[in-house]
């Protein structure tokens, strides 16, 4: 007789605030062809996962296990997969936003949404995906950011920004960060050249000429960042509106302006890893807390002061 194995995942019966997240009791996920088997160790927690828990956001009524971010141990593959055997280490960021589910002792995965961890801890590792792929995605792979080129990041001192602005760095750019003055030695220390301080300075008349604006806000800041680019520059916002008026805004001044989400990619994974290797990115983590205890990394994430990523330790 088969029996049933269980895990521990955090879940939601409703939506709501941080106190609608409980601990429970669920089946532990099979791989099927070409997944793998996850034993999650760490597992980072993204403003995306706050919305969606008050929200719904994509994934509708609860309930659901949030969670992108992952860094584990392959406890089994599924038929087909021939980059992994269980043991390898492994990290990286579920396909968002439907693959969600890593705040659990267990999640499957693509293997393709994978690669094998670099030498650091699984704190660090489960920090990276989700910031490291948005980042990445929008400078190198949407931008194509150069060497020399001037780059504004905004929000540079929060989860996707402090990770830019060390891609940034590691591809040669000039970078410009916005973030309130008692941040700005951090970001110094990351490698930012010119800091402005939001609560004092209008970025938007401090700043032009800029190459690319990494646009981590939305709101106002979308259409006032688009004055700050050089002709032909790009504004890359990661909070898309299905908007058809940023694109024709942004053709009136001579830039242009796109709308991305985050998508999970093996590739991409290997850049970040080489990066880390290197040396040349890491992740400020902000706070660290049990499997059990996520309400609480959600309620110091939605007060906006954290610098860095927050973090789920799973046992």
């Amino acid at each position: 007789m088969n029996t049933v194995q269980t895990m521990r995942a955090i879940s939601q019966d409703v939506l709501g605030g941080p106190e609608v997240l409980k601990v429970v009791e669920v089946e532990r996920p099979a791989p099927r062809p070409n997944e793998v088997l996850v034993r999650v160790r760490a597992a980072g927690v993204n403003p995306t996962d706050w919305k969606h828990r008050a929200t719904g956001g994509f994934l509708g009524k609860p309930p659901f296990v949030l969670g992108w971010d992952v860094s584990g141990v392959v406890e089994a593959t599924g038929i087909g997969v021939a980059l992994f055997k269980p043991g390898d280490e492994v990290f990286g960021m579920l396909p968002y936003p439907f693959g969600h589910g890593s705040h659990a002792q267990y999640v499957t995965a693509p293997a393709r949404a994978l690669t094998h961890k670099p030498a650091i801890d699984h704190t660090q590792a489960g920090a990276l995906p989700l910031v490291s792929l948005t980042a990445w995605q929008a400078l190198v792979e949407t931008a194509d950011l150069q060497p020399g080129q001037r780059v504004l990041i905004h929000a540079a001192a929060g989860g996707v920004g402090h990770v830019a602005v060390q891609i940034a760095k590691a591809r040669g750019a000039y970078v410009i960060g916005t973030a309130s003055a008692g941040k700005h030695d951090f970001l110094r220390g990351l490698g930012a050249d010119e800091l402005i301080d939001y609560r004092e300075t209008d970025f938007a008349e401090a700043v032009r000429d800029v190459d690319v604006v990494l646009d981590t806000i939305g709101g106002d800041y979308v259409q006032r960042s688009l004055r700050t680019l050089r002709r032909g520059g790009i504004l890359v916002t990661i909070l898309p509106r299905g908007s058809k008026e940023l694109p024709l805004e942004a053709e009136k001044l001579g830039v242009r302006a796109t709308e991305m989400l985050v998508d999970a990619d093996h590739y991409g994974m290997k850049a970040i890893a080489e990066l880390v290797e290197a040396g040349k990115l890491h992740a400020a983590i902000a706070g660290t807390f049990p499997l059990t205890e996520a309400a609480k990394a959600h309620e110091l994430g939605e007060t906006g002061r954290t610098t860095g990523k927050l973090v789920l330790i799973v046992d």
